[in-house]
């Protein structure tokens, strides 16, 4: 199949897009860059069944060229991460909302299924759980740029349901919880490649917070193998699925968890959230998945648990870092970029 995949130089994205070509599908990549990178996607440029486009999800005349030559799409370009959602609000709501739009205008034009990636910020400040995909979101005010981004993800997922709905577009709406990996960057609040970064470097891990809230995190092999089979599924269509695993850790111990596999001697230190984020920044105490749902439809099941997860993470760092510092280290050739429509 022809693929397109909005957002393919990311992390999710890039590890996707390195599953599809595995399986021999023809990938296109569409990506700007401001938060994927070359790096993620370069061991795949001299594939003639992958190809990077530069550019953005709100040029309608580049979409439209990319969609039409597809079979069909992975939408999961956004602005992600809770310290760029802050810093940018203004432009995380455009490209959420408005990238979606355009992504969905084109897929209803030339009659393509699109897996729309939305995440477990939907569900806001509710920490009832396993949370269940028709469980109830519980947000703060909208005047706190905190929820801006649960708010977009929402409105994406709106927008794929009544495409699918009232135009017949066939989508799919995933919910992704704490997906952690190689590749992924703490650049933008992800919590565990900034504990490994922090460990290895023998500073201070650093919790926002009391440490006392709980999250659950699934390896990105897991999620980019449940991307694959829910949008090939035909039943999947017109619905929405978590994904993630229900290994349910504290932030407090995660950061214990981490300097002990790192075999680091770092200690922990505590950061009030207004000092890390803004002053009345809001968190939840507690998301779990419910993944029963997604388990029935494919068969889903977490191959990997938390203790290894941060070990492939330490290993991809510290792979990273001797490279670095290698004088012998050979740098990958760039990949093949297309500006069509540019």
């Amino acid at each position: 199949m022809r693929i397109l995949i909005t957002g393919g130089a990311g992390f999710i994205g890039s590890h996707l897009a390195e599953e599809l070509i595995h399986q021999e599908h023809e990938v296109t990549t569409l990506d700007n860059l401001s938060t994927g990178r070359y790096e993620n996607i370069a061991h795949l440029s001299g594939n003639p069944r992958f190809q990077l486009v530069v550019g953005s999800i709100l040029n309608e005349t580049l979409v439209d060229k990319l969609v039409e030559r597809c079979d069909v799409i992975f939408h999961l370009a956004a602005a992600v991460g809770v310290e760029l959602i802050i810093k940018r609000p203004l432009e995380s709501l455009m490209t959420n909302i408005r990238g979606s739009e355009v992504v969905l205008e084109m897929a209803h034009r030339y009659r393509k299924k699109v897996l729309i990636a939305s995440t477990s910020e939907i569900y806001g400040k509710n920490s009832n759980g396993p949370l269940r995909e028709d469980t109830d979101r519980i947000l703060g005010s909208p005047l706190k740029s905190r929820w801006s981004y649960s708010t977009s993800k929402a409105v994406d997922e709106i927008l794929a349901f009544v495409y699918w709905k009232e135009k017949g577009v066939p989508t799919v709406i995933v919910r992704l919880f704490n997906t952690v990996g190689p590749r992924q960057s703490g650049s933008y609040g992800m919590v565990i490649p900034r504990f490994v970064g922090q460990a290895l470097s023998g500073s201070d891990l650093i919790v926002h917070g009391n440490g006392k809230q709980s999250r659950c995190f699934l390896h990105v092999k897991d999620a980019v193998g449940a991307l694959i089979k829910l949008i090939q599924h035909p039943q999947a269509v017109g619905d929405v699925f978590n994904i993630g695993s229900q290994e349910e850790v504290t932030i407090e111990e995660l950061a214990r968890r981490v300097a002990s596999i790192a075999k680091s001697r770092s200690t922990i230190s505590f950061l009030p959230y207004e000092e890390a984020y803004e002053d009345g920044f809001e968190d939840m105490p507690r998301r779990v998945p419910d993944i029963s749902k997604v388990r029935r439809l494919i068969d889903f099941e977490p191959t990997m648990n938390l203790d290894g997860i941060i070990q492939s993470v330490i290993d991809w760092m510290r792979q990273c870092r001797s490279a670095a510092k290698s004088a012998a280290a050979v740098t990958s050739p760039a990949p093949m970029v297309s500006k069509v429509g540019l």
